[in-house]
């Protein structure tokens, strides 16, 4: 048995209390009411809630009524806010170009002193190298003229004089003035 409605009421206005009039008013409904309920009824009650549901999101929808896939609002308000946006943009972009070129040449200066330091830092290495190099010529040759004293040392060690003996010797002939070359 379908119960119909007089005056054409649709379903989400539809209350427990007119579908069920053994119910108290809607408001004051408690777990238990709906226990006692044939499934007749439960169905109807369903059916109200969801068609209320259904109500909802129409009105909802036909809020955001849409134009070209944007809302109606937002379409009016774009068209009149476009051309600062796009001004906006332009001066943004051109900003952006100038720090960009500004970055890139920065970059470039910074390279170039760094590509500069590593020239002086390598000639500086070359020198310090061929300074290495004759030092270490010099060190040979030092070491060559000790090798040729040395038989002269060993020698006065064995004659009994020492370098101390031999320094207070040639100190005492400056003295005298008879220093022979």
């Amino acid at each position: 048995m379908m119960l119909q409605h007089p005056a054409q009421v649709s379903a989400s206005e539809v209350s427990a209390s007119a579908i069920v009039p053994c119910l108290s008013p809607p408001g004051s409904l408690v777990f238990e009411d709906f226990a006692n309920l044939t499934p007749f009824v439960k169905e109807e009650l369903r059916f109200a809630i969801q068609n209320k549901h259904l109500c909802h999101r129409m009105s909802s929808a036909l809020e955001s009524v849409t134009v070209s896939g944007r809302p109606l609002e937002m379409a009016i308000t774009k068209a009149e806010v476009a051309p600062e946006e796009d001004e906006r943009k332009k001066r943004r972009r051109e900003r952006n170009k100038i720090a960009a070129a500004k970055c890139r040449n920065k970059k470039k200066e910074k390279t170039e002193c760094l590509q500069k330091e590593s020239e002086k830092l390598e000639s500086v290495n070359a020198e310090l190298k061929a300074q290495i190099e004759e030092l270490k010529n010099e060190k040979q040759h030092l070491i060559y003229m000790l090798n040729l004293h040395r038989p002269t040392c060993i020698v006065r060690a064995q004659n009994g004089r020492t370098p101390e003996d031999e320094r207070n010797l040639f100190i005492q002939q400056i003295k005298e003035g008879t220093l022979q070359s």
